[in-house]
């Protein structure tokens, strides 16, 4: 299993190898709640947007 430093990203308690990172099923499952309230996010490339803060129209597509 993992060593002493790593530790439950949520709740800082140690790692059980059924939940692993995490120490239990809530932990895991709170986690999980944050991703899809959209709470994490994974940084990139700003969108292209108009001066009127819309995304540009995209062309159609060619068959």
């Amino acid at each position: 299993m993992s060593g002493p430093s790593k530790k439950c990203p949520v709740c800082g308690k140690p790692p059980h190898n059924r939940f692993a990172p995490f120490c239990s099923s809530r932990c895991a499952d709170l986690d999980l709640g944050k991703w899809l309230k959209g709470r994490y996010a994974i940084p990139g490339a700003p969108d292209e947007a108009d001066s009127d803060g819309q995304a540009p129209a995209q062309a159609p597509e060619e068959e």
